[in-house]
């Protein structure tokens, strides 16, 4: 198995450090195991140093990352008529399909854009897009968005560690990591508690 974080250390003076942020970011997007906002964040430190390009960091995983959300989504595409014949009318199944399909009319870009911070959601979101057969074009628009915030956020995240804690770069990379998950957690309970306050009774998820 190949270890990310000491693959990016070793190449982190080296042009081939941006294709690895391409490959991590993009193998993320439906590989949930993959450490990826640990290895942004350890080239956001070192960036503060002048060891990387911030620019091209951010650039790279941003590529990657919108390049790794169309293929679950391209695989939802593709298995939407198999599952709608799987999901007759009047089950429980095809009843939360039929929910999420006019979340997604409803707020497809605030789905795609929050749950691009969660690692297992981002998943799950882009897969179920591709499903219920959500427009390729707003699709595309959405992650494109949700790619680049999530990619300047936790790229900044490690800049602003490896500023503060110039002297000490594991130290500035521990506290990258930690904040960026925090946030992510937080920004998890925000979206959950905010689609809970905003369902009226009638749309409650079917399950």
């Amino acid at each position: 198995m190949i270890d990310w974080l000491q693959l990016a250390e070793s190449l982190i003076t080296s042009p081939w450090l941006y294709a690895v942020l391409i490959a991590v970011s993009c193998l993320d997007s439906f590989l949930p195991l993959i450490p990826s906002e640990a290895v942004v964040v350890v080239a956001g430190v070192y960036a503060a140093g002048g060891h990387t390009d911030l620019v091209l960091v951010i650039a790279a995983t941003t590529l990657g990352a919108f390049l790794g959300d169309m293929v679950p989504y391209t695989v939802g595409r593709l298995l939407g008529v198999r599952v709608l014949k799987r999901l007759p009318p009047g089950t429980k199944r095809r009843a939360a399909h039929d929910w999420f399909t006019r979340q997604l009319d409803a707020r497809g870009g605030f789905v795609l854009v929050t749950t691009r911070f969660i690692p297992v959601g981002r998943y799950l979101a882009t897969l179920s897009t591709g499903i219920v057969g959500y427009p390729l074009g707003k699709y595309v628009l959405f992650v494109g968005f949700a790619t680049a915030a999530w990619s300047v956020y936790t790229v900044l995240t490690g800049y602003l560690g490896g500023v503060v804690f110039q002297d000490n770069t594991l130290l500035a990379i521990t506290v990258g990591i930690v904040l960026a998950f925090l946030v992510t957690a937080v920004i998890e309970a925000v979206r959950h508690l905010r689609r809970r306050a905003s369902m009226p009774p009638t749309e409650a998820p079917p399950w």
